[in-house]
């Protein structure tokens, strides 16, 4: 263990900005130094997706105007891997903190290279170095080395992060899986090391807290797509994570061994693919046809591999279910495996999706029914077996929702750690010198990517069409002469809303007539006034269409002056 200096007055801290109390949308800073001058270390920059709640929404991002107003004290970004929920953020918020160094192990940074283009992003201009894995690198004032993990995706790293006050461990996504098929087991002779070595704190993976037990491997998933394959007496379709490179090779193993041809179906997965085999953890020679290749072949000689798995309304599998995809449809008799898990919110997207499948005669594969999926992250017994390891004097648990956080925490208290720290997103965690504690708060949030834009979560469009979601809208128009009359009738125009109320009135009628009635009780000199009139207006039609329909719709008007 590094000495303690007691004189000093530097400090290390930790402070997530997003990942805790949640799961999705990591990004974890720590700093160095003095109190309100530390030097920041970024870790992973990801991003989560938007549902039901978020309409229009596809991706959400964390807030960084904490980073925004630290740039010049960031020594550089590390990616502990490759999946979306880690580095997808990198294109959107990169540019707001400076040009700040990434360091990206081989296919990580492949996945980085390929998202940049797919954005139409110049790579040249994203300082990424390319480190190897195992690799140690000073970064400032950090010691950080990478420490080979298992996990759902290729190169997932920990990362030991020393500094003259001590040493942490940042898990990044993790589980211990002795046959991972694409990067090597985790690393448990290095973990033993380290924790030999003396570490002060464990900031670790909760995803898993609250199961019992240890997680399948990733092998025993390969065999059993075999056997199911091969017993499949029509065409199968197998919808993953696009990211999970071990699981597409088996798919594509399991195609082979049962003498069919595999339909790559999906974007996403072609991108995968491809950093794969640029990276050697697929076979370059691997054999596979696009998706308008699928009607080519009889069903029973076909293995469809899709995107979709989470019931995204424009993947592949949400297309292919409600007969909107080009070149792919299924059929009584056909087969869908979700070789995944529902990811906490998608619950919904994922159910419509298969329910549709299941009214056309599909038969529905799911990790309830075989095992045709394992978590990357680790359960109990996992976590029990690193804390053995490595032997932490602080813990803090991170990534996870609230439950998993206070599985974790308790299960560290069992386990004899003699401070945990229960953090959230924008709680600054001083964890060395020790005592470690809770010192300060920072700002965090969401921002939306909505289109091209990046905007505030709270800035009111998406709430805008929750409501219109559930309410509708009208829209009036109003033209007046200088004199404050009416050159014509109002022009009403309703969507989202019933045609006629309990009466048979039309409440297009109710609308239009609570516009006039408003103007004419509005005195004449006040009407030269657009905006007064416009509120005015807003509101009386608003208050008559709730009257008669029992909710309040969205009401915007235009008016006119001559």
């Amino acid at each position: 263990m590094a000495k303690k200096n007691g004189k000093t007055k530097n400090q290390l801290v930790f402070v997530p900005l997003g990942g805790v109390g949640e799961i999705g949308m990591n990004l974890y800073l720590y700093g160095y130094g003095r109190e309100n001058a530390y030097t920041w270390l970024i870790v992973d920059m990801g991003v989560t997706f938007g549902g039901e709640y978020e309409p229009g929404i596809d991706v959400i991002l964390p807030d960084i105007r904490f980073l925004e107003e630290e740039r010049h004290n960031i020594a550089g970004l590390v990616l502990t891997h490759a999946h979306e929920d880690h580095y997808g953020a990198i294109p959107d918020l990169w540019p707001m903190i400076g040009r700040v160094p990434i360091y990206a192990t081989p296919f990580t940074a492949e996945m980085l290279r390929a998202k940049l283009g797919e954005m139409r992003l110049e790579e040249d201009d994203l300082p990424l170095e390319v480190i190897d894995l195992g690799a140690r690198r000073q970064i400032g004032p950090f010691d950080v080395e990478l420490v080979s993990m298992s996990h759902s995706i290729p190169e997932p790293n920990a990362l030991a992060i020393r500094t003259p006050l001590g040493a942490v461990l940042h898990t990044g996504d993790w589980k211990l899986d002795k046959t991972p098929l694409t990067s090597p087991p985790t690393d448990e002779n290095r973990l033993r090391e380290i924790g030999r070595e003396g570490l002060d704190a464990l900031i670790c993976d909760s995803t898993n807290a609250i199961r019992e037990g240890v997680s399948p491997s990733e092998g025993d998933v390969a065999e059993n797509l075999v056997k199911l394959i091969r017993q499949a007496p029509n065409c199968v379709a197998v919808t993953t994570f696009a990211s999970n490179v071990a699981r597409l090779a088996s798919v594509a193993k399991a195609a082979q061994a049962a003498g069919r041809e595999l339909i790559v179906v999906g974007r996403a997965m072609y991108r995968v693919i491809e950093a794969a085999q640029a990276t050697g953890y697929m076979d370059p020679e691997l054999r596979f046809h696009q998706e308008t290749a699928f009607k080519q072949f009889p069903p029973n000689r076909v293995v469809a591999l899709c995107t979709g798995s989470q019931g995204e309304p424009r993947a592949a599998m949400a297309r292919i279910a409600s007969g909107e995809h080009p070149h792919v449809s299924l059929k009584q008799g056909d087969w869908v495996i979700f070789s995944s898990r529902t990811i906490p919110g998608n619950e919904k997207s994922v159910g419509r999706v298969q329910n549709t499948l299941s009214d056309s005669g599909v038969e529905i594969l799911t990790d309830q029914d075989a095992l045709v999926h394992v978590s990357g992250h680790p359960r109990r017994g996992e976590l029990e077996q690193l804390y053995a390891w490595l032997k932490p004097a602080i813990a803090v648990p991170m990534h996870g929702e609230g439950r998993h956080l206070e599985a974790h925490a308790e299960l560290a208290e069992d386990l004899g750690v003699g401070q945990v720290v229960r953090a959230r997103n924008g709680t600054m965690v001083k964890l060395l010198p020790r005592p470690a504690a809770i010192v300060d708060d920072v700002p965090v949030g969401r921002l939306y990517r909505d289109g091209y834009l990046l905007t505030a979560a709270d800035e009111g469009q998406v709430r805008d069409r929750r409501k219109l979601s559930f309410a509708g809208i009208a829209a009036v128009s109003l033209v007046l002469t200088t004199k404050g009359e009416l050159v014509a009738d109002p022009e009403i125009a309703l969507k989202g809303l019933p045609e006629e109320d309990n009466d048979g009135v039309p409440l297009e009628e109710i609308a239009r007539d609570a516009a006039i009635g408003t103007v004419e009780s509005i005195p004449r000199p006040r009407r030269k006034d657009p905006k007064l009139v416009s509120e005015a207006v807003r509101r009386g039609v608003r208050a008559a269409l709730g009257q008669a329909w029992g909710k309040k719709p969205i009401c915007t008007v235009l008016t006119t002056v001559l």
